[in-house]
């Protein structure tokens, strides 16, 4: 039990989460090297991919939307850690080389304030890594709708974003380096299957804006459960390899790279 309240519990869970596992390889790739930069991560929920993003070097601040995951990003790596809206941010005009806001967009009312409040934070040339939902039809949504696993449990305002959406969105403020959809049928099958184990375990207890948040106390309190799934895990693991034969299939999420397009004499 005291092993579980050490502060590394959420590499533990990291280790055994194919989805979050994924997400980090599809940020660092876009990412790039980040040492002597200065970087900003937003919306990293229970603090992972913040500590696990600092270990690649480079000078960092961290921000999320919620007091429960500020709370719990800062927990684990011991700085500051920002709470922020859509109305604006405490940084300086183009303080950081790269920004990397993950799973944030979709739960902030003003989406495009956000994405000025980013031009001006982000240096001139300085890229934007934006990982968000990728909106599409899919069988897969009609079921978790049909479970309960709505955008309103998830603290959705918007279900996700086509690529036209994010290069609207983006505007003349940004330029589009790369964009690409990841995380196929298998592997968001085993996320909405973890979620709704949760979601029974946790029942009339409120999820918090971002949604879901595994925090080290859930860990603690259902760690037979966790036992029980590091067990499968090596399964599990196996089935969402079979994201591969879908390569003709577009992912449930997208990664778009973005430079601004700040003019450096402006």
């Amino acid at each position: 039990m005291a092993e579980l309240e050490k502060p590394l519990w959420p590499i533990r869970l990291f280790n055994k989460s194919v989805l979050k596992q994924r997400k980090y390889k599809e940020i660092t790739e876009a990412l790039g090297e980040t040492a002597q930069l200065r970087c900003l991560d937003i919306g990293a929920d229970n603090g992972v991919l913040s500590y696990l993003l600092r270990q690649r070097g480079g000078h960092w601040k961290s921000a999320d939307l919620d007091q429960t995951t500020v709370d719990a990003i800062q927990s684990l790596i011991h700085e500051r850690v920002f709470q922020i809206d859509d109305r604006g941010t405490p940084f300086a005009d183009d303080e950081f080389d790269r920004v990397a806001v993950i799973d944030f967009l979709e739960h902030i009312p003003d989406d495009e304030a956000f994405i000025r409040e980013l031009h001006r934070i982000v240096k001139p040339g300085g890229q934007v890594i934006l990982n968000v939902p990728h909106l599409k039809t899919s069988l897969l949504r009609k079921i978790r709708l049909a479970i309960g696993q709505t955008d309103e449990k998830h603290g959705h305002l918007r279900p996700g974003y086509t690529r036209g959406d994010i290069a609207r969105m983006l505007g003349t403020q940004f330029a589009v380096l790369s964009e690409k959809t990841y995380s196929k049928f298998f592997s968001e099958c085993i996320d909405t299957l973890i979620t709704f184990a949760f979601d029974v375990l946790k029942s009339g207890k409120r999820n918090s804006a971002k949604g879901l948040v595994i925090t080290g106390n859930d860990l603690q309190r259902y760690q037979k459960m966790f036992t029980m799934y590091s067990l499968l895990y090596p399964f599990i693991w196996v089935v969402s390899k079979l994201d591969h034969l879908l390569f003709f299939t577009s992912g449930y999420m997208l990664l778009v790279v973005a430079q601004n397009k700040k003019d450096t004499n402006a």
